[in-house]
């Protein structure tokens, strides 16, 4: 277990969204030299630079096992060979990468102290090893461990050159990415000074295209009524949503207990390793699962994990949008053409409905809250200017700096704020939600997961084609009468009929 950890150097976002690699060491690699082995320029390569991603070196401890004579004698021949980065090939039937004793998290500077881990003899295999509990079938077999594309996860993708007169040229930008605006703390200021009646002036680096903002920019009022009920009857229950947050939410975790809570539930998924950690409190949303460099990467919004949301964040990451996207990998439409292929449908608003609902699984009081302001938020974006909106979500909000965050993202991708338009993405999350509740008895959830990122309209007709052998299924979704129960109690304590959705839907 966890014994303590210590944090003494800030993570903080990186400049260009998440693009420096997280880089492993292992101490008790045999065929490469020790740490203290590794060259100055090699360190100074890897340490050097804002990079705010978990790496691990061995601590003082591991060194102590060395003999000095043994550093002297091969301090000066060290290769780079000795660092093994993620990249690098690895001996296929390693197992995953644990932690034997004690590690540094960050630089020379920042620890983190893990016990107890892994054995001391783990290699880093070359991709991402599939394992945890499997739907009823064989085990994994041994052999060559498949090298996995996650091509469905989401990935940021980063301007690459400069053309003529200094443009820049661009990959296809994450649709996020480019709808983060470049000055919101300005902005911010400004918006607060004027007691909030000024309109931001958003800016972006990378701005969308005028035909894919257009895409997300239409509000529907399908299940504004459930949103607006779904949140007073959390505001009637707890007086407020700053009351509902902490008497729901807890108290804010420092990074030390983020870490320990996160470790904790890697290790009942069996995926510790497999996944690099990033900090940040320059996050719209609370958490996101990101692939970088080729490697999953979970940042968590630091300024929103409370202690009893944490687990709820990491469901909808990792036991969701992670997991599946695992088993993707083993089917017939891992890739573009495989989902034109079988006909396919949209992932959305199936993948974040079901990730949401993971969200609030076994609270005491599984209110639909955020997916319902965020419903609500978006709708009525599209009408109302910056000011008008921050107004306007008063009465479920009170907290500015809240509201704030809020409007920024049913605003996103939009300059001038003053005049009506909305992102309207956000509104995924409560369809999502409300369309599987209504479907609950008719879906297998656990099938639902194992046939990676599809919709739950197409479960029936592709489980004859799937590959289900190496499938692995989340463990809070193993003993699925429990998971049943709990969606039931989501449907009651939000005020949710089955007779309601059906006419909705």
């Amino acid at each position: 277990m966890l014994e303590s950890i210590r944090v003494t150097e800030k993570l903080r976002w990186p400049g260009l969204e998440l693009t420096k690699k997280s880089v492993l060491l292992n101490p008790t690699e045999k065929n490469g030299s020790s740490f203290q082995d590794v060259s100055t320029s090699i360190l100074k390569e890897i340490f050097t630079g804002s990079n705010g991603y978990n790496v691990l070196l061995p601590s003082k401890g591991e060194k102590k096992r060395t003999s000095s004579s043994h550093h002297k004698k091969h301090r000066k021949s060290a290769k780079p060979s000795a660092v093994l980065r993620y990249k690098e090939r690895r001996n296929p039937s390693a197992s995953l990468p644990l932690v034997d004793e004690a590690w540094c998290l960050g630089n020379r500077h920042t620890q983190l102290l893990v016990g107890n881990l892994v054995a001391s003899s783990s290699k880093f295999p070359l991709g991402i090893s599939v394992v945890g509990s499997g739907i009823g079938l064989s085990q994994r077999p041994k052999g060559k461990v498949k090298r996995l594309y996650f091509s469905s996860l989401q990935r940021s993708r980063l301007p690459i050159g400069t053309g003529k007169d200094g443009e820049v040229t661009t990959r296809r930008l994450c649709i996020l990415t480019a709808v983060k605006p470049s000055n919101v703390e300005r902005e911010k200021v400004k918006f607060f000074k004027s007691e909030f009646t000024y309109n931001p002036q958003f800016e972006y680096t990378n701005p969308a295209l005028p035909n894919v903002l257009a895409r997300h920019s239409v509000a529907s009022e399908k299940f504004l009524l459930q949103a607006i009920k779904i949140m007073k009857m959390a505001l009637q229950k707890y007086g407020s949503y700053e009351k509902f947050e902490q008497a729901t939410g807890g108290n804010l975790l420092t990074k030390s207990r983020i870490w320990f809570y996160v470790k904790k539930y890697m290790e009942k998924e069996n995926c510790l390793g497999d996944i690099a950690v990033h900090l940040t409190d320059d996050l719209l949303s609370r958490a996101s699962m990101t692939i970088v460099n080729g490697r999953p990467t979970l940042t968590i919004n630091v300024s929103t994990a409370r202690e009893h949301w944490l687990e709820g964040m990491l469901r909808h990451e990792i036991g969701t949008h992670y997991i599946r996207g695992l088993n993707n990998n083993l089917q017939p439409w891992s890739n573009w053409s495989g989902r034109r292929k079988h006909g396919l449908k949209p992932i959305n608003p199936t993948e974040e409905g079901l990730a949401s609902i993971h969200s609030v699984l076994f609270r005491k009081d599984p209110f639909l809250w955020r997916a319902a302001l965020l419903y609500y938020t978006v709708y009525q974006a599209s009408h109302m200017s910056f000011s008008e909106l921050f107004l306007d979500i008063g009465k479920f909000v009170e907290n500015p700096n809240t509201r704030w965050d809020y409007c920024v993202r049913a605003k996103r991708g939009q300059t001038d704020t003053s005049q009506p338009g909305c992102f309207s993405k956000d509104q995924v999350y409560l369809d999502g939600i409300l369309k599987i509740l209504r479907h609950r008895d008719n879906i297998d959830f656990q099938l639902l997961t194992a046939l990676g990122k599809i919709s739950h309209e197409d479960v029936d007709r592709l489980r004859i084609i799937a590959i289900l052998q190496n499938a692995q299924i989340p463990h809070f979704m193993q003993d699925q009468l429990r998971y049943m129960e709990q969606l039931d109690k989501i449907m009651k304590v939000n005020g949710l009929t089955d007779n309601e959705l059906q006419i909705l839907i």
